[in-house]
């Protein structure tokens, strides 16, 4: 009897009641895995100290990374820390980048949600701007300070699919209305990276890898958020839920595969 698919949900360094120190990862990311992609959550701290990029590839049939608060620092790609960059979580940079870089690799399924949709772009070689709203023309796509939970998640713009994408095919429709949350965006695409959907100002919303042979996908919105019922999130995740049953069986009838 098959089980289901097991999902690595990278979680975030935190300090709770301020002295505490955790790995955590929001409920809704939980949620949307198992109840959208149907899979098992399982969260994984933030710190290479605990274990290889190969160790989890064999313990899990697929990796979401999630947002988070630090940014990835940009030494990554080759530019100077400044006050605008934010705070970061090297460690986090340590397990997520050679772990994305490694997945692809292997073809075994990857979704990037916002920090992760940055760190996908790091990883194949792109750059990032600190801060997005103060470029001319742009959009300011940060998480609203006040309001509800509601409100902060709201839809606020719409991303245009480029024709012919895989998300244009996931989506089964050339836009859709997306809520935003994120201070950085991409300045450079890695070689590699493919922009599929663009916000109203330009900027990047959605990527995939060039020559990928598994899922590799990426978007800078939330769709973990009201997954169970935001069409949206609904095809996202379950399009990840089916490349997941397929990497399982393809593992399954492979059981002495090397990892790359």
């Amino acid at each position: 009897m098959m089980t289901r698919p097991v999902v690595g949900i990278i979680g975030n360094f935190y300090f709770l009641d301020d002295n505490y120190p955790v790995h955590s990862t929001g409920t809704m990311n939980a949620e949307a895995i198992s109840q959208v992609a149907n899979a098992i959550p399982l969260i994984i701290p933030s710190d290479p100290r605990h274990f290889s990029s190969e160790e989890l590839m064999e313990s899990c049939d697929g990796f979401l990374f999630t947002g988070g608060k630090p940014n990835v620092h940009p030494e990554e790609y080759g530019e100077e820390p400044t006050p605008a960059h934010g705070h970061f979580d090297r460690n986090r940079d340590r397990v997520t980048l050679p772990l994305i870089r490694a997945c692809e690799k292997r073809g075994q399924p990857i979704l990037g949600v916002c920090r992760g949709f940055q760190e996908f772009n790091v990883a194949f070689g792109g750059t990032l701007h600190p801060e997005i709203r103060d470029l001319p023309g742009i959009m300011n796509h940060r998480m609203p300070p006040q309001g509800t939970l509601d409100e902060k998640f709201a839809l606020r713009h719409t991303v245009d699919f480029v024709e012919g994408s895989v998300f244009e095919k996931i989506m089964n429709a050339k836009n859709v209305r997306v809520n935003s949350l994120h201070g950085q965006g991409i300045k450079v695409a890695g070689p590699r990276v493919v922009i599929e959907g663009y916000a109203p100002d330009g900027t990047p919303e959605a990527l995939s890898v060039k020559a990928s042979t598994g899922f590799t996908l990426a978007v800078q919105w939330h769709p973990e958020y009201n997954a169970t019922n935001d069409p949206v999130s609904v095809g996202l995740f379950k399009a990840f839920g089916k490349a997941l049953l397929e990497w399982q069986k393809f593992k399954q009838n492979s059981p002495k595969r090397m990892v790359a």
